[in-house]
């Protein structure tokens, strides 16, 4: 499709309004770092699955392929997808492999495909751990094609990038990271990958108890990644980790995969990147992935708040927000709290923190008015059975909760909070979300926790929190444009072995294209049995032309070469030997 291949085909409006903390993850694509090679393998993998998935896979892959424009001869293009997904209401980006699942997530809100631009090697032709174009382009993008799969991918998006995670979760994001690249890097050692593999491996198996963001990982695992459809009898396939593996699309078909009805139990079920999966689960049908979804997110402090919510933001050690009966938002590095009776009595954050109501950072409650940290008592007044956001004009005025009072406000959990009252913030409907006191207090029992001299106290009105979640409330509050990888992908140097070897492939698809070359296809074949004898791809492409072209004495030249490859070479017998058959059943299509 060489449409896809014109640069000059106009970006897709969803990316420009992704925020900057996103789009600091995009890179360009760089489509013409491609090699012939590339390409082939691209073209391999493609007919392969075209030919296979077409009776495998779920009804939507197929037509998604003609609908989201992904060629099989060439590489997609990221400009001629971005117009096509357009028509769908999506977008795609490429990116360096793996980025942070809760950015992966997010980009999913935005309904923007995550692409990573880099394409496995032909040893990997089968299957890599490292996020590629082949998993990314031709498992992901064509099943979004169908509605309602497109909108649990977004939902799942919106509710997982709100997902809390772990201090080890961000390790181990790093060690897999780390892993992808070097078993894709050409020049690795194998005591390179072994020390990363252990690594990764320990720390699999010393995560503790399993975050928010762990969970809800393996859900994503085990739907968008891995996913069955159907029935336990006749499953079929709409992963993209399924839909990209050659090797792996035909094993999870077989008994020795474990086939088990999808259900949120799957959250539960961890998983090894480096190793085909033992057990696969099925669901009926896509609207009930939502219904999974919808009932794991009843489980998370995103809507269960309360002082589980606070828990989790003080392990996790990242930004996080609480959300306040009365709507006020808390975002921040979580400190610690005071309880009282199984609710929250203060809290307390450390560092840069912001306050906002629906999302919208509150004027004069940014980073630099809460440089060093915010702290806020919550609950009810002691002795009163009545919440302040609750409290009428004349119940305030009861109470001498109005400007200009000098008050003492004593809450449940012995928190005191005593000061002059300047000012009072509402929400839209009226009630009070914040009250600013000076020469303040606050203490409980014997400790301080807020001193005249630090300047205006802001109570933050709430009698519970309602919401806890991974991330700040309005994202321009905080400087997010900070990530920095420890790892970027490989480049091989070349040799002059290498180039001339791509030197071959350009020459063999000039030819199939009815381009001009300098080699015939006889010279091609000679120049790589000399000097590229571990090469079996090349004469694949090679004897395709054969057979189309009736070169009878090549076809056989070729055919009695693959056979010597392949018993010298028992591991990719089945690659040669599904490359001729998919050349003989085009030709005879």
């Amino acid at each position: 499709m060489n449409s896809a291949l014109d640069k000059n085909i106009e970006t897709n409006p969803l990316i420009e309004r992704l925020p900057a903390h996103l789009k600091q993850f995009i890179k360009p694509q760089n489509y013409e770092e491609y090699t012939p090679i590339n390409q082939a393998v691209w073209r391999y993998v493609m007919r392969k699955n075209f030919d296979y998935l077409a009776t495998v896979a779920h009804k939507s892959y197929v037509d998604g392929l003609n609908k989201t424009g992904i060629s099989i001869d060439y590489i997609p293009n990221m400009y001629g997808m971005n117009r096509i997904l357009k028509e769908i209401g999506w977008a795609a980006v490429a990116v360096d492999g793996f980025i942070p699942p809760a950015a992966f997530m997010e980009f999913q809100a935005y309904k923007v495909l995550v692409i990573a631009s880099d394409i496995r090697q032909l040893e990997h032709i089968e299957y890599t751990p490292a996020p590629d174009i082949i998993h990314e382009g031709a498992g992901h993008a064509p099943i979004i094609a169908n509605p309602e799969y497109a909108e649990y991918l977004r939902r799942f998006g919106e509710i997982g990038c709100k997902a809390i995670s772990s201090a080890k979760d961000y390790q181990l994001y790093e060690a897999v990271r780390k892993l992808s690249i070097l078993k894709e890097a050409e020049d690795t050692t194998a005591a390179e990958i072994e020390a990363t593999e252990k690594e990764v491996d320990y720390l699999q198996k010393n995560m503790g108890v399993p975050s928010e963001m762990a969970l809800i990982r393996n859900l994503h695992w085990w739907t968008v990644e891995y996913g069955l459809i159907g029935t336990i009898e006749d499953p079929k396939i709409y992963g993209a980790g399924l839909l990209s593996s050659i090797g792996e699309s035909a094993w999870c078909m077989t008994d020795a995969v474990k086939k088990i009805a999808y259900s949120p139990e799957a959250a539960y079920q961890e998983f090894d990147i480096t190793q085909p999966q033992p057990q696969l689960y099925v669901t009926p049908n896509f609207a009930y992935l939502s219904e999974v979804l919808e009932e794991f997110a009843n489980t998370m402090a995103l809507r269960v708040g309360g002082p589980e919510g606070i828990e989790k933001l003080i392990a996790s050690k990242n930004l996080g927000t609480i959300e306040l009966s009365t709507g006020l938002q808390i975002s921040g590095v979580f400190e610690s709290m005071i309880s009282h009776k199984n609710k929250v009595a203060y809290i307390q954050t450390k560092g840069e923190s912001a306050l906002a109501y629906h999302e919208k950072e509150l004027i004069g409650h940014g980073v630099s008015n809460h440089l060093h940290g915010y702290g806020s008592a919550l609950g009810k007044l002691d002795g009163i059975n009545l919440a302040i956001e609750d409290m009428s004009p004349k119940d305030l005025q009861a109470y001498k909760i109005f400007e200009g009072e000098k008050i003492t406000l004593k809450f449940e959990g012995d928190i005191i909070v005593s000061g002059e009252i300047i000012t009072g913030t509402r929400n839209l409907k009226g009630k009070i979300i914040l009250i600013s006191f000076k020469d303040c207090t606050v203490s409980h029992n014997e400790t301080i926790l807020f001193k005249p001299e630090w300047g205006i106290y802001h109570l933050g009105v709430g009698k519970r929190i309602v919401s806890a979640f991974s991330g700040p409330a309005d994202s321009n509050s905080f400087n997010l444009v900070n990530h920095k990888v420890s790892s970027t992908t490989l480049k091989p140097k070349k040799s002059d072995a290498r180039k001339e070897l791509e030197d071959l492939y350009l020459a063999v698809r000039n030819y199939r294209e009815g381009k001009d070359t300098k080699f015939s296809p006889e010279a091609i074949f000679d120049i790589l049995r000399k000097h590229h004898p571990t090469d079996w791809l090349l004469s694949i492409e090679l004897y395709e032309i054969a057979v189309m072209d009736d070169m009878k004495k090549l076809e056989r030249d070729i055919a009695e070469y693959l056979t010597t490859i392949s018993t010298k070479r028992p591991a990719i017998k089945h690659l040669i030997d599904d490359g001729m058959q998919l050349v003989n059943q085009f030709q005879l299509g």
